[in-house]
């Protein structure tokens, strides 16, 4: 609906702009606001899942456990993982530079020790030759070419099928929004997960932060204003 009511008001502002209508009848209008949808995102079960599908000696096995142990770290879009180079990736530092960003934003992103070991296993052990010296891309097929967005979209759906996961969609996306939220129910603020992520402000940032209810439920056990004033004595005995 959102869509429809943008294209509309666009096009009577360019009628009332170039005469071809007296007034722009569409000023008036407001556009509604999106839904608020509950986003469902990987457990720690469906994680565990996914990854022992990718198990065995084969090299395009670890490839597919490093990309979606990277999705699963830091986030980024499905199209920025399969446009890093091998230079971007900086495993001394622990980080990757973002250079294939929505808008052209160049960013830095930070990735954990354990994602650094496997991606230097991977680089060292099992990614393909390069079928010329042209090929720079850090994730490879097996016959040495660049992944493509739409193969890494196919791989996730596969192992999805393969792992037996079910109320979930097994995406890319999926795995940017279970960063997100494990990010801020793990102590992150949003406004370094809004640098993570790469967007430009803080109102795209807010479309991960709706949580499920177990979750804000476990958070209010373990912040519970006033459960965390038991540690004063006389409040305790008040409220036995």
């Amino acid at each position: 609906m959102q869509g429809y009511v943008r294209t509309l008001k666009a096009f009577f502002s360019w009628l009332a702009r170039e005469d071809y209508v007296p007034t722009n009848l569409m000023a008036k209008i407001s556009i509604p606001r999106a839904p608020t949808r509950v986003i469902n995102t990987f457990t720690t079960e469906q994680i565990a899942s996914l990854a022992e599908v990718c198990q065995g000696s084969n090299g395009s096995g670890y490839r597919n456990l490093s990309i979606m142990l990277l999705m699963l770290d830091s986030g980024p879009r499905v199209s920025e993982v399969t446009g890093i180079d091998l230079a971007d990736v900086n495993l001394a530092e622990g980080h990757i530079r973002v250079t294939s960003a929505k808008g052209g934003r160049e960013r830095i992103v930070p990735i954990g020790s354990l994602v650094q070991k496997c991606l230097w296993k991977y680089i060292n052990h099992f990614r393909p030759q390069p079928l010329s010296q042209t090929v720079t891309r850090l994730f490879l097929s097996d016959i040495g070419l660049p992944l493509t967005k739409n193969g890494v979209q196919q791989m996730i759906r596969r192992c999805g099928k393969r792992a037996g996961l079910t109320g979930v969609r097994c995406s890319p996306h999926t795995f940017r929004h279970t960063f997100a939220k494990n990010y801020l129910l793990n102590g992150g603020d949003i406004f370094s997960l809004q640098k993570i992520l790469g967007h430009s402000s803080l109102a795209s940032v807010r479309t991960y932060v709706n949580l499920f209810t177990g979750d804000v439920k476990k958070q209010h056990s373990r912040f519970s204003p006033v459960d965390n004033l038991t540690q004063n004595s006389k409040i305790y005995r008040l409220c036995r």
